[in-house]
């Protein structure tokens, strides 16, 4: 039983930016590599070190805007783009003035402000608690496209690997197991739970399609892929084999 890498993603800043990579070096209980490395504290957030909630910061469920924002990343140096601003390049801590000028138009003025670029602490700063890796299953993603009469660009779900040859939703069935891909070593550890995000289309930024509701009443759940952590690390390209260690 195999099944092959097809896509490599990171977020650099959380909630804000997607960039496609074609291979990648893991490290054993860490993220991968510069994903959600800054997270936007928004005005009122919890300021205090180390890991925090996705309600302390800018994100894609207030503000589906930013999930049109596209990123490359090249040191501490930072490219941002969006259908609707001019393309930004920044040190995303030193010059946050002017990322936070660049997100005013696409982020709701109802919402509380951004307060302060803050760094992540090593386990990263996904929506999991501890240094996951977040796998999906692109025929799980067809099966909702079709629950919801349109195709859905797998961006809407912010995945690091997108791992082709599945069955519809098998990718459930391999928490507790471990995927090997070449020397690295994933251990598939639980379901990710979806919120708002995932309604909005990566290419406009407007919420076009209710995922949440198509999930349940297609599925009885609102889960859409599965977190990993890194057991053993080593290098990943598009294209690999996966298989169960």
């Amino acid at each position: 039983m195999s099944w092959t890498l097809d896509q490599i993603w990171r977020y650099p800043i959380k909630g804000i930016g997607a960039e496609p990579l074609e291979t990648v070096e893991l490290s054993a209980d860490f993220p991968l590599p510069l994903d959600r490395a800054w997270a936007v504290l928004e005005a009122g957030g919890d300021a205090t070190d180390g890991w925090r909630s996705c309600r302390n910061f800018l994100r894609g469920a207030k503000g589906p805007s930013l999930m049109a924002v596209t990123a490359g990343i090249n040191g501490d140096v930072l490219h941002l783009s969006h259908p609707d601003r001019p393309d930004l390049t920044i040190d995303p801590v030193k010059d946050q003035a002017r990322l936070f000028e660049w997100l005013a138009p696409i982020y709701p003025e109802n919402r509380p402000a951004p307060a302060a670029v803050v760094k992540s602490p090593p386990e990263g700063m996904s929506d999991a608690p501890f240094a996951s890796i977040s796998i999906l299953n692109p025929s799980s993603l067809r099966a909702l496209g079709e629950k919801l009469g349109q195709t859905l660009d797998p961006r809407r779900f912010r995945g690091n690997l997108i791992v082709d040859g599945l069955a519809t939703w098998e990718e459930f069935d391999l928490i507790g197991k471990t995927l090997a891909i070449g020397d690295v070593r994933l251990e598939v550890v639980e379901r990710i739970t979806r919120c708002r995000a995932t309604e909005a289309n990566p290419a406009t930024g407007k919420r076009d399609a209710n995922t949440l509701r198509a999930l349940e009443d297609g599925w009885g759940h609102q889960d859409f892929g599965v977190y990993a952590m890194v057991r053993t690390g080593g290098a990943l390209s598009n294209g690999d084999t996966v298989t169960l260690a």
